[in-house]
């Protein structure tokens, strides 16, 4: 499991500024959606798990006490704290860390977010416990990715694609998955909404700097797939292709009286 977090730190520290600069992750309407659902009132602590180049935190910092923006790539925290000096915002600290085992507290935060970064969680299922562990009672978690479709051959070829891409991909959970192990944490979770999130194959695959031959095998598997497949991906001559987007939010119980 360190190997696929090392496999992250590699893969994703020489692309800080293109996620950066990403129109994907910069905006769309998942993050719009995400920081109302969180209900910030001005005085939440919140923490961005897998911040990236922090553009969760950003959208968050207005509308909240203090953001802590957390990521294994120093790199990429770097780009977020240009990015954040550049908005004026001097309420997000950024820390280098592992989402498996937070340095932080119990009960320190009123607000957790995670987006477009779950799918690189070795053991899911820790990071959900450890979230759950450092949420106040009563607290939240809002969880934006991509996610895997219930019928099991689309996932799988959702999923391969993703890992030739980005050999640090580990899995696009699908809803019912996440649902469970939201549930398994202690967190009580909510489907909020779902997008068709249209993902242009150049700039998909150069984001990530994909090798030529990784590329031309996406292409091919794209070729070659049954028209049932190629329908639900809505894939296009130029290999741009469509998978959704969700957004849960998992509330943790408040305490027994």
């Amino acid at each position: 499991m360190e190997d696929i977090k090392e496999s992250v730190r590699r893969q994703f520290s020489p692309v800080a500024a293109a996620y950066a600069a990403s129109p994907v992750h910069a905006g769309g309407p998942d993050l719009a959606a995400l920081v109302a659902a969180a209900e910030p009132t001005g005085r939440e602590r919140a923490l961005d798990v897998g911040s990236g180049p922090g553009h969760t935190a950003l959208a968050l910092a207005p509308h909240v006490a203090a953001v802590t923006a957390l990521d294994l790539s120093q790199e990429m925290l770097d780009q977020g704290a240009a990015l954040a000096a550049e908005r004026g915002l001097s309420n997000v600290q950024f820390l280098r860390g592992d989402a498996e085992r937070l340095d932080l507290p119990d009960a320190a935060f009123d607000i957790v977010t995670s987006r477009y970064s779950a799918h690189h969680y070795p053991r899911p299922a820790a990071v959900l416990r450890e979230i759950a562990r450092v949420l106040r009672p009563g607290g939240r978690l809002l969880l934006v990715d991509v996610v895997a479709p219930e019928e099991p051959a689309r996932d799988t070829f959702l999923n391969a694609i993703e890992l030739l891409r980005d050999p640090s991909h580990v899995r696009d959970h699908s809803v019912s998955q996440w649902q469970a192990m939201l549930r398994e944490a202690g967190l009580a979770p909510d489907l909020l909404e779902t997008w068709p999130l249209r993902l242009e194959f150049a700039s998909w695959t150069a984001r990530m700097r994909t090798p030529e031959p990784a590329a031309a095998q996406i292409r091919w598997l794209m070729d070659v797939a049954a028209e049932e497949i190629r329908a639900a991906f809505a894939i296009e001559p130029d290999h741009s292709f469509t998978v959704t987007v969700a957004l849960l939010r998992a509330r943790r119980p408040d305490s027994a009286p």
